[in-house]
C-alpha cells in the first residue's frame, strides 16, 4: 500500500504549483528530489504525467485525470489527520485562505493579526485573487468572497452585513467635465471601466432610482481588472470610477477624490467566509469561524449608523 502512495504528495504539489521548483519549496526538499520522485511515479504508472519545457510545466491528459481524482481523496486524508488536532486542544498547522484583492488591507489584516496573536501555532497563508477559486482543487481551507458569488453547496459565515460602493472622480476631472446630476448624465463622461475576472465581461454600472435598477454602459477607453489601479487612475484624472468605499477612504478624506451620484447608489451584498461542510470541524477552521464572528460583531457596531439600504446582488 505504501508503494502505491509513494510520490503522490509530490505529484499533487507539482500539479498544484505548475512548477518543480515551487513544489520543492512547498515540500521543503530540493527540485532534484522532486524530479526523481516524479520520474519514479511515471515509470511505475507507465504514463507521462507532466509535459516539461524550460519555461513551463503542465499536466498531460492522464496526469490531469489523476490529479482531479486524487484531490478529494487526499483532502479526506488531510481532514482525518487534522481531526487529530482535537486531542491537542489548540489549532495548528497551515490555514490557507483565498480572498479578493480588495479585501486585503481593511478586512484580512485585522482578522489575520487577531488570529496570529490568539493561535501562534497556526501558520496562515493568504492568496489574493479576484477570480473565483475551487477550494478543494487548489488546496485552500476557506475562501472570502461577496455573498452572491459563493457556490450554493458551500457553508457560509457572514463577515460584513453589506458592501458600500461609490462613483468617484478627481476634483480636476470634475472641474473640466462637470458633475453628473443624474444617471443619464454619465453618457457624457469617461469611465475607468472594470473587467470582471470571474466572468470576463466589462461591468455595466448599476444604479437605483425609486426602487428600480438602472444599468448604464458608461463610455470609456480604459478597461482594467484591478480596483487599486482604477483608484489610481481616477486620482490622476483619467475619468470616473465605480469602486468600493473601503478602497477610496483615504483619497476621499484627503480630497484627491470626490463622490458623485450618491443618491442613486445603495449598498450591495456583504463579504462572507465559505468552506466545504465536511471541513468545518477542523480546529484551525473553527478558530477562523470564531474570529470572523467576533469581527462581524465589531463591524456591525461600526456600520450601525449607515443610512443607505441594502440592495440586491450586483457584482460577480
Amino acid at each position: 500500500m505504501m508503494d502505491a502512495l509513494d510520490g503522490l504528495t509530490t505529484f499533487l504539489a507539482v500539479g498544484r504549483h505548475k512548477s518543480f521548483t515551487a513544489a520543492a519549496a512547498a515540500l521543503g526538499v530540493t527540485p532534484t528530489a522532486v524530479s526523481q520522485k516524479i520520474k519514479v511515479l511515471e515509470r511505475r504508472c507507465g504514463v507521462v504525467l507532466f509535459q516539461r519545457t524550460t519555461r513551463r510545466v503542465a499536466l498531460t491528459e492522464p496526469g490531469e485525470r489523476l490529479f482531479q481524482r486524487l484531490q478529494p481523496a487526499i483532502a479526506d486524508v488531510e481532514d482525518a489527520l487534522a481531526a487529530l488536532g482535537d486531542y491537542r486542544g489548540r489549532p495548528s498547522g497551515k490555514l490557507r485562505i483565498t480572498a479578493p484583492r480588495m479585501s486585503g488591507a481593511w478586512l484580512l489584516a485585522p482578522l489575520v493579526a487577531e488570529m496570529g496573536e490568539a493561535y501562534p501555532e497556526l501558520s496562515i497563508e493568504i492568496s489574493l485573487d479576484d477570480a473565483f477559486v475551487d477550494l478543494v482543487a487548489c488546496g485552500f481551507d476557506a475562501g472570502i468572497r461577496l455573498g452572491d458569488a459563493v457556490e450554493k453547496d458551500m457553508v457560509r459565515v457572514p463577515i460584513t452585513s453589506h458592501s458600500s460602493w461609490s462613483i468617484v472622480g478627481s476634483p480636476a476631472y470634475l472641474a473640466k467635465a462637470g458633475r453628473p446630476r443624474t444617471p443619464e448624465d454619465l453618457v457624457r463622461h469617461r469611465a475607468i471601466r472594470q473587467r470582471l475576472i470571474a466572468s470576463g465581461v466589462v461591468y455595466r454600472w448599476e444604479l437605483e432610482r425609486r426602487g428600480k435598477t438602472i444599468t448604464v454602459d458608461v463610455p470609456g477607453g480604459i478597461v482594467v481588472d484591478d480596483i487599486g489601479l482604477m483608484v489610481a487612475l481616477a486620482c490622476a484624472g483619467a475619468g470616473l470610477a465605480y469602486v468600493p468605499d473601503k478602497a477610496v477612504e483615504g483619497d476621499l478624506s484627503e480630497g484627491r477624490l470626490e463622490r458623485v451620484l450618491e443618491a442613486f447608489i445603495t449598498k450591495g451584498p456583504g463579504f462572507c467566509l465559505y468552506f466545504p461542510a465536511r471541513t468545518q470541524e477542523q480546529p484551525k477552521l473553527r478558530a477562523l469561524i470564531e474570529t470572523v464572528t467576533r469581527f462581524r460583531g465589531q463591524d456591525a457596531k461600526r456600520e450601525a449608523a449607515g443610512s443607505r439600504p441594502p440592495r440586491p446582488a450586483r457584482r460577480r
